[in-house]
């Protein structure tokens, strides 16, 4: 089976959808595709569903959407093609349900085995593969997380979570680019992501470098001071130190600041 959550929700076996189209049993898909492997309990599942506004129905509800699951797993020819019964890929355990990992994946899973791996490879000073795996999986997002998904309190979490991962991914990868020397090449991409989020401190970080580099310290400059009155404005803060920091290095010239190509270049020269 194969399982897509980083953007609409996508449920395949062997090229046939799975995926329901009702609300509900979208959102237990979901659920139990994310935590594949584990049980689900059934108070999470109606949690999810209902909220705070379980119906007395609820349990004979969920038992129903189960059912169509199963029912879906079937007519996908589970049973020919793995020789286990819906019943078993789509387990009932004590206090849940469970949706077994064998031969099962997930995209969710494969992102974060990349991120793992891109962590590690910045650790290990190799920026080059950082960025190819960080970038293999941002690559791996075909939209906003379950966007075609009725969100309840439970996924709402999840989903958030799987944000998070994306952005500390995503600067990662531009931290590795500049690293490489790429600041012109990744411009427009921090540009961007700058006035979406204009309170974010790592990625106004970032723009001021790569603009110090690619010759525009002035427009660093500028983009400190929007940084600034934002804050002060919004949270009634300064910049961190860091921020401070670097914003005092573009003031001095700091060749520091250059990019590894020209730094090394002045060495060898």
């Amino acid at each position: 089976m194969e399982f897509g959550v980083l953007g609409p929700l996508e449920a395949r076996m062997h090229g046939t959808s799975i995926a329901p189209t009702a609300g509900k049993p979208r959102q237990i898909l979901a659920l139990l595709a994310i935590r594949a492997g584990r049980v689900v309990q059934v108070e999470t599942l109606m949690a999810e569903l209902w909220g705070n506004a379980i119906p007395r129905s609820a349990a004979t509800t969920l038992q129903t959407y189960i059912l169509q699951l199963r029912r879906k797993l079937t007519q996908a020819g589970v049973q020919q093609q793995s020789g286990r019964s819906a019943k078993d890929v789509l387990a009932t355990c004590y206090g849940g349900y469970r949706l077994a990992p064998e031969e099962f994946s997930l995209d969710l899973s494969t992102f974060q085995q990349l991120v793992r791996l891109g962590g590690r490879t910045m650790a290990e000073n190799d920026p080059g593969r950082a960025s190819e795996q960080l970038g293999r999986a941002l690559d791996l997002w075909r939209g906003p997380a379950l966007t075609d998904v009725p969100v309840g309190e439970v996924l709402s979490t999840e989903v958030i979570g799987m944000q998070e991962e994306r952005d500390w991914a995503l600067e990662m990868r531009l931290e590795a680019d500049l690293s490489l020397g790429r600041h012109a090449e990744i411009l427009g991409e921090l540009r961007m992501l700058v006035s979406r989020q204009p309170l974010h401190e790592t990625l106004s970080a970032q723009l001021m470098t790569a603009l110090y580099r690619a010759g525009h310290p002035w427009r660093a400059l500028d983009t400190f001071q929007a940084l600034r009155h934002a804050l002060i404005k919004e949270l009634g803060v300064e910049p961190s130190p860091r921020l401070q920091r670097l914003h005092q290095a573009i003031l001095a010239n700091d060749t520091g600041l250059q990019a590894p190509s020209a730094t090394l270049h002045a060495l060898s020269a």
